[in-house]
């Protein structure tokens, strides 16, 4: 038998739907992304005035730019679309909705000055920003560039809160449900994530397939001293709202209380936050493309955290006979692991690529798909937790048995095999493993096999 164990490395991984997050700049155009880090995501918000300047037509230039910007820079999109603006004279909602007959409606954020918002419980508008989370959905459900998108429009920024707002609250909830449902009835290819304060609406969406999102990661007290997002709010958020357990099928995304260097300013220890949002199995972190800070930790911290983030694949055994008969079968055993801190969202499978003389090669991809694949968990909101959140275990082994068979027609000598994580539907690597030896093409040659003519039986 031929017995490889390939070796681990520490090397961060550009992966699809998952990772770091750019904020409203590609990875090409973020200055302050560091060269060390990889970033598949391209993430931003916009007012729904900017996406539908015009009534009845969304803005299909800016996004479609925004799209091939995001493409040419190897990253895939996700956005939200907000109607509620706490800045004073940067209204999120179209210039044209008093014009149609829409109610518009003043109040002040945190006792400043009067703002403009438009209330969702009135029909023109509801019905106004239903249909256009219909065509929205009509244009680009499914878009190739497309990762995922919140599920927002509602409160603050799209957050489903009305916090700091004076004599203005929540549409009713009848109305929130319909702005859920028109999401999800719009978005049926596309992932969507719920904002983590939406309270009913959050178990109601994630029942229904979304993820979740949480926009205050780090926050351990720069609010107030007697409350804070990381000690209090998610916590009940989540138990409250019984999602628990949504990680498992599908996604949960983080975005920093201010930016890292608050934390840094603060005192706030990197590692409880990073692990804290590593044991609720995130697989995004948007750092809203802000300077990192400078300390001497938090490189090393960060690094130590990104290799868990999403999900991470590690080969660590593979074996098989040494030779094969042409036209035989080969046994095919693999252990594998997730060592990161989320599933693959994606069903995407295990190959083999079978390559010798005179450029014969043929690819076997497996029924094995890595969604299934659990990263390790720890017990959440204990008193031990809030003390210290514990580094995340690897994920259990996960053990592969394959039957690759062999071409009548492969000419007698020696092979070369090579695994892979392909697509759903193609036969290319998508998805970098955490062992090294990959080649230019995405394949990990592992191993010899040689086939036997007839002659040799």
């Amino acid at each position: 038998m031929v017995v490889v164990t390939p070796r681990e490395t520490n090397e961060l991984l550009a992966n699809p739907g998952m990772g770091w997050e750019t904020f409203h700049r590609t990875r090409l155009q973020d200055k302050n992304l560091p060269d060390w880090i990889p970033s598949t995501v391209h993430y931003a918000r916009w007012g729904w005035g900017v996406l539908e300047p015009v009534p009845g037509k969304i803005d299909t230039v800016f996004l479609d730019k925004v799209l091939a910007e995001t493409h040419a820079a190897g990253q895939k999109l996700a956005f939200r679309v907000m109607c509620c603006s706490t800045s004073p004279g940067r209204p999120y909602h179209p210039a044209w909705l008093e014009e149609v007959g829409g109610k518009v409606v003043r109040c002040r954020y945190r006792g400043g000055r009067l703002l403009s918002i438009p209330d969702m419980d009135d029909p023109t508008v509801l019905e106004r920003h239903l249909d256009f989370i219909r065509r929205l959905g009509q244009r680009y459900d499914g878009h190739p560039d497309l990762d995922h998108i919140d599920l927002g429009s509602v409160g603050w920024w799209g957050e489903w809160h009305m916090s700091g707002a004076e004599d203005r609250r929540l549409p009713t909830l009848e109305n929130r449900m319909r702005i859920v449902d028109a999401y999800l009835n719009a978005f049926r290819k596309t992932p969507l994530l719920m904002l983590i304060g939406a309270g009913k609406c959050l178990t109601y969406a994630t029942q229904h397939g979304t993820g979740w999102r949480g926009d205050c990661i780090g926050d351990m007290g720069g609010f107030s001293k007697k409350w804070c997002h990381m000690r209090q709010g998610y916590p009940g958020w989540v138990q409250d709202a019984g999602i628990g357990e949504v990680w498992r099928r599908a996604p949960v995304a983080w975005e920093s209380c201010w930016d890292m260097r608050k934390w840094v300013s603060e005192r706030w220890p990197l590692r409880y936050i990073f692990n804290y949002a590593l044991a609720l199995h995130a697989s995004y972190l948007n750092n809203k493309s802000a300077p990192l800070p400078k300390a001497a930790d938090v490189r090393p911290e960060l690094e130590r955290f990104l290799r868990r983030l999403g999900y991470r694949l590690v080969l660590r055994r593979f074996e098989h006979p040494t030779a094969v008969v042409a036209g035989g079968i080969v046994p095919v055993s693999m252990t594998w692991q997730n060592t990161g801190s989320a599933p693959c969202y994606k069903p995407y499978r295990v190959a083999l690529r079978f390559t010798g003389p005179g450029g014969f090669e043929k690819i076997f991809a497996t029924r094995t798909a890595v969604n299934e694949w659990m990263p390790g968990t720890v017990e959440l909101f204990t008193e031990e937790f809030f003390t210290a959140p514990p580094d995340l275990p690897n994920g259990p082994p996960v053990r592969v048995k394959v039957d690759f068979p062999v071409s009548a027609d492969a000419p007698p000598g020696d092979y070369t095999l090579a695994v892979a994580v392909v697509g759903v539907d193609t036969e290319r690597p998508v998805v970098r493993l955490g062992i090294a030896g990959r080649s230019a093409d995405g394949w990990y040659p592992l191993s010899r096999l040689k086939v036997l003519g007839p002659g040799d039986r």
